[in-house]
């Protein structure tokens, strides 16, 4: 089971993770937190790699919605997205708000995963630099 929506980007990390940032917020997606994954392994481990951030993104008339549906919708929320370097692209990662309704059952959860999706996607999609020949997004 696919559980993301994907683009590579043209650009440099810097440059993409404010994209993202800034193509989120056009969405009405404000980001609550922010992993820095490799300054943290770096930090604890001594585990050198590649830029890649976590962002937690809230729309809060969804994530609204979703908790009027189910209160245990909060283990997956936030939406998470990643932002990662891969070799000389930034790939750029959402979850896959379908899998809110794969994996709770409840069809009452659709239409905010619909609207949430077209969101991301669009977020996305608005990225400057993207690589459309590689964009993969799975499908449910």
């Amino acid at each position: 089971m696919g559980y993301d929506r994907t683009v590579s980007v043209k650009g440099s990390f810097e440059q993409v993770q404010s994209e993202v940032r800034d193509a989120l917020a056009e969405q009405g997606f404000g980001v609550l937190t922010e992993i820095d994954v490799q300054a943290t392994l770096k930090a604890k481990l001594g585990h050198d790699m590649e830029p890649y951030l976590i962002l937690g993104a809230c729309n809060p008339p969804l994530a609204h919605q979703a908790l009027e549906t189910d209160r245990s919708i909060g283990l997956l929320l936030p939406c998470n997205v990643v932002v990662r370097a891969d070799g000389d692209q930034v790939v750029v990662q959402a979850v896959d708000p379908g899998t809110m309704v794969t994996l709770t059952g409840l069809d009452a959860m659709a239409p905010v995963a619909r609207e949430a999706t077209l969101r991301l996607d669009a977020a996305l999609a608005s990225l400057k630099g993207t690589d459309t020949e590689n964009h993969a997004q799975t499908e449910h």
